[in-house]
């Protein structure tokens, strides 16, 4: 065995047999273990607004899932899986399993505890971490509660630049690995069912965590947002979205912090190279979940153009339509080096706040295991497109 291969705990017995064992004493899973069933339920414990503001653009979101079901895995046989590495190495840092928990904002609108009980769910299971800018909690309080747990900074980029270097400043003072752009919501897109319900969180406070911690942000407003939170939350409509944002405005960013910049949002394979023109360390291609662009191209099908462009010289790792293992499983085999898992972990946190995150969590970790080792494969990190075939 090679001095690169580490061998991951057995996932998919462990979660087996502990539920199994439960059974027998009459107790089953209360947190769905289907993940259409999962979303229902989750959907049942939210407000209709909250529901909307998670949901997406129906095509771009049937989009992504379509797109996983045009390839199919081919499992291989009769090849000793008994051993099992489930970890990655991106930006230097070799992650326990090949996802990390992608950036989603307002979390207060799901669960009181929000961020904090994902971060607790998280650092309990050594599950990498992306925090969103648009946080209920704030990025120093995530990050003491992932301790040494990897987690990263995902930034909006305002129009206040001063704002934007004071966040990811505080991101890498807080012990944050990695700042990751996101480039796809330099404005709001028109999204159907915030606008059925006229409805928008920050407009009622949520979300303001990294804001109104902000020293930068504060000194902006007449009044502390203790005292005055519409002044805050007027202040921050004006300076959250920033449409004016361009490539040479990257050279801003790196003047600002010595993390590794990842660009989130890439589709095209020329917007990839342009990537690597600028410097950047790593590229996300997404779609934003389905949530910005109605009939958007689906990220699956974008990523291998983009890992093309990109011919390995920077990580190139995929979010957008992740609901199944075999999800990850594709991601990585069309070449993505890790995966962001996104809305069934916050389905888990609607249903049972820390311990529905944490459910979920488990369960994807034994079905990633055990979709692994059915597959015939020992590493995740090796996978290829050999192991899969496209439909006709």
């Amino acid at each position: 065995m090679s001095d690169t291969f580490h061998v991951s705990r057995s996932y998919g017995f462990e979660r087996q047999l502990q539920v199994y064992m439960a059974g027998l004493q009459g107790q089953r899973p209360t947190i769905a273990v289907n993940p259409e069933a999962l979303e229902q339920q989750a959907s049942a414990a939210m407000t209709p607004e909250a529901q909307g503001y998670l949901g997406g653009m129906g095509s771009s979101m049937r989009a992504n899932r379509e797109a996983f079901q045009r390839w199919q895995i081919v499992p291989r046989m009769l090849r000793d899986v008994s051993q099992r590495d489930l970890s990655v190495e991106i930006l230097g840092t070799r992650l326990p399993v090949p996802f990390l928990l992608a950036p989603i904002g307002v979390l207060s609108i799901i669960h009181p505890e929000a961020e904090l009980a994902v971060a607790r769910a998280a650092k309990a299971l050594e599950i990498p971490m992306l925090l969103s800018t648009a946080s209920s909690k704030n990025m120093e309080e995530v990050a003491s509660a992932m301790g040494e747990t990897p987690h990263w900074f995902q930034l909006y980029w305002s129009k206040d630049f001063d704002l934007t270097a004071s966040l990811v400043q505080r991101a890498e003072q807080a012990g944050y690995q990695a700042i990751v752009v996101t480039l796809d919501t330099t404005l709001l897109g028109w999204r159907d069912q915030d606008i059925q319900n006229a409805y928008l969180p920050f407009l009622l406070g949520q979300g303001l965590g990294n804001y109104v911690s902000d020293p930068v942000f504060r000194r902006a407003l007449p009044d502390p947002p203790e005292e005055n939170p519409f002044a805050a939350v007027r202040h921050f409509v004006n300076i959250f979205t920033n449409p004016a944002l361009t490539w040479n405005d990257l050279a801003f960013l790196r003047q600002h912090t010595k993390l590794p910049i990842l660009l989130k949002g890439i589709l095209h394979p020329d917007d990839a190279r342009r990537a690597l023109d600028s410097g950047i360390e790593g590229i996300v291609v997404s779609n934003h979940g389905g949530r910005q662009v109605d009939g958007a191209q689906a990220a699956l099908d974008a990523l291998p153009r983009v890992v093309d462009a990109v011919k390995g010289q920077v990580p190139v790792l995929f979010d957008s339509g992740i609901r199944r293992a075999s999800d990850i499983f594709k991601a990585l085999a069309l070449g993505a080096r890790a995966v962001l898992l996104g809305r069934p972990y916050v389905w888990g946190l609607a249903q049972g706040g820390e311990d529905g995150v944490s459910e979920v969590l488990q369960n994807f970790l034994a079905d990633l295991d055990l979709t692994l080792a059915l597959s015939g494969h020992t590493s995740y990190s090796a996978l290829t497109r050999d192991a899969l075939v496209r439909e006709p």
